[in-house]
């Protein structure tokens, strides 16, 4: 985890705080746009199916963890 910690600090190091501010507006405004391309309540729905794929992909490594502790 420091190993991550520490990459970013160099990354931001190399990348001006200007340019970073502007990546950041522009990520907002990406954002805004797909909002107004989009139908009322289409990215809370995207949000949940995202959810429940990850929430799957959670039960089946459980589930294979599982398996393979009681081969032990």
């Amino acid at each position: 985890m420091a190993e991550t910690s520490t990459r970013k600090q160099k990354i931001e190091n190399r990348i001006p705080e200007e340019t970073r501010e502007h990546y950041r507006k522009a990520r907002e405004e990406m954002h805004k746009s797909l909002e107004t391309l989009f139908p009322a309540g289409f990215l809370e729905h995207r949000r949940a199916a995202r959810k429940e794929m990850l929430l799957a992909w959670r039960s089946l490594l459980d589930s294979a963890i599982e398996h393979m502790d009681k081969k032990d």
